[in-house]
């Protein structure tokens, strides 16, 4: 706009630039319009993070039969970045890749499992403990590969029940991958959109599930994934939200069990002196307690040469609203 000034100025003139002073290499120039990269964010996506509190719920009834427990599911803050930029962060090993279409956006969403979560699935699955390889094999087995197809079917019926809140949009797996370098639907530089769920078993391993969308494809939704629509629950912010999860899941608490609980009248109680002997009995298994409420039973036994306990059930516990 100074020059369009300076040019209409009586007196002012201006010369052609000299290219043996400037040089025959490429000019710098202006972008031609602030902010206009390929990083759009969609605005705030307000709406989309509560699906997203709402979907960590039912990302539970997903695994909770494969896993045969209850995970703890927390939705962490939505995230914009580059395709380039998340896949450099991915293993670059063995890990679960799988496409879903998103009729009818065009686009596809990519649902992300780390490999060692799959192998601690199918081994939870199958009666194990949930024990993973230190060295992770180069392919997934046939059992490993029918569990994740199982999972990222049922998290694509999950996305399609819940995403009707906002918009029609129905989702459906049809590609799988087990590499990073396998993935060609978009380009480096391209934006996503990551939301990111943080699965916490009953043993305390954690580990975490991606679904990631492309900004291109949720273009059409922006004004509605924006909208500051409050659930029923107040809403909050995320960030804040997921921070307090945080810190409450460090809360230590107090593990005890209780073998056996002798009842003896007071005469005798009297007349106790060391080296007396209270005989007692007690079942196979015994109560596990946790802050004093019944969390699960488990049975008396040896691991690595010590006393150990050996959890055979949980209890079930009312998620309160």
């Amino acid at each position: 706009m100074t020059d369009a000034l300076l040019r209409d100025a009586p007196g002012v003139a201006f010369a052609e630039p000299d290219d043996s002073v400037l040089g025959a290499g490429p000019r710098a120039r202006h972008a031609e319009v602030l902010g206009s990269g390929k990083l759009s964010t969609l605005g705030d996506l307000h709406s989309l993070q509560q699906l997203c509190d709402r979907q960590a719920k039912l990302m539970r009834d997903v695994f909770e039969p494969l896993l045969r427990r209850q995970p703890r599911v927390v939705a962490e803050p939505l995230r914009v970045e580059s395709f380039g930029n998340y896949v450099a962060c991915l293993p670059q090993g063995l890990i679960s890749l799988n496409l879903l279409r998103m009729a009818p956006l065009t686009g596809n969403a990519l649902v992300v499992m780390d490999a060692g979560f799959v192998l601690s699935v199918v081994d939870l699955f199958f009666g194990g403990s949930g024990a993973v390889p230190n060295a992770l094999p180069p392919e997934f087995t046939g059992a490993e590969e029918a569990i994740a197809k199982r999972a990222v079917s049922e998290i694509a019926d999950m996305l399609t029940r819940s995403w009707v809140e906002l918009a029609e949009v129905s989702f459906a797996p049809f590609a799988r991958e087990s590499n990073v370098k396998m993935l060609s639907h978009l380009d480096a530089d391209d934006s996503v959109v990551i939301t990111r769920f943080e699965l916490t078993t009953a043993g305390g391993q954690m580990t975490h599930v991606d679904i990631v969308y492309p900004v291109m494809a949720l273009k059409p939704l922006a004004p509605v994934l924006g909208a500051k629509v409050q659930s029923k629950r107040g809403g909050g912010d995320p960030k804040w939200k997921h921070e307090l999860t945080r810190a409450v899941m460090q809360v230590p608490l107090s593990v005890r069990t209780v073998l056996a609980e002798p009842v003896v009248p007071l005469s005798m109680l009297m007349d106790l002196k060391p080296g007396d002997i209270i005989p007692i009995e007690f079942g196979q298994e015994i109560p596990i307690i946790v802050s004093n409420n019944r969390f699960a039973t488990g049975t008396v036994g040896q691991a690595n040469g010590r006393t150990a306990l050996r959890l055979e059930r949980l209890e079930t516990v009312k998620d309160e609203e």
